[in-house]
């Protein structure tokens, strides 16, 4: 018969392995904490201002490619929200085309190892395509008459993504210090 879940060990009138007298026993024992280390903990913050211009640009680059999508959607969000109230048509084309690059990178992520799609396409095509959606969604909006909220969107959110791809530090807080020189230790021993 099957045994599922917890064991349980019914004590018995003889143990196999009587505890001795000159080894204490573990389970009773408290830690002693006077002996180890203190720990401090300190709080890290995951935004800080770069050393240097070139680190600056690095995590520019970094961020954009790890947060790319989430900057995006952040932009069509309030793009979004801008054209309700007045531009119903611009909404539709908007909407369109965004499912129109959801589904091209879910179609990418679904055969990505596929012999057939490796033999038609030889290289990234995301750099060519999502940039063509990107372009074609902007013509749409400004056939439409919203060019103006297109550039008052880009105007609002550029500045909040650039302020973030730069300050965001997050993968750089690491306890490793050979890996990573811009050491911010989570728990530090005194």
């Amino acid at each position: 018969m099957a045994s599922y879940g917890a064991v349980v060990q019914r004590p018995s009138a003889t143990s196999p392995n009587p505890p001795s007298q000159s080894q204490p026993d573990e389970s009773k024992q408290l830690p002693n904490f006077e002996k180890n280390q203190p720990f401090s903990f300190q709080v890290t913050c995951p935004f800080r201002i770069p050393a240097t211009p070139e680190s600056a640009a690095t995590r520019i680059i970094k961020n954009l490619g790890k947060f790319g999508p989430y900057y995006a959607e952040f932009m069509w969000i309030v793009l979004f929200i801008a054209l309700i109230p007045e531009r119903k048509v611009s909404v539709v084309y908007l909407v369109a085309l965004k499912e129109v690059a959801v589904l091209y990178l879910i179609l990418l992520r679904a055969v990505a190892n596929s012999v057939l799609f490796r033999w038609l396409i030889a290289f990234d095509t995301r750099l060519i395509v999502l940039p063509l959606l990107t372009i074609g969604t902007c013509v749409a909006l400004i056939l439409t008459n919203a060019g103006i909220h297109l550039a008052i969107t880009l105007a609002a959110t550029l500045p909040i993504i650039l302020a973030h791809a730069v300050l965001w530090i997050a993968e750089d807080c690491s306890l490793n210090e050979e890996i990573n020189q811009e050491h911010v230790p989570l728990v530090h021993t005194v």
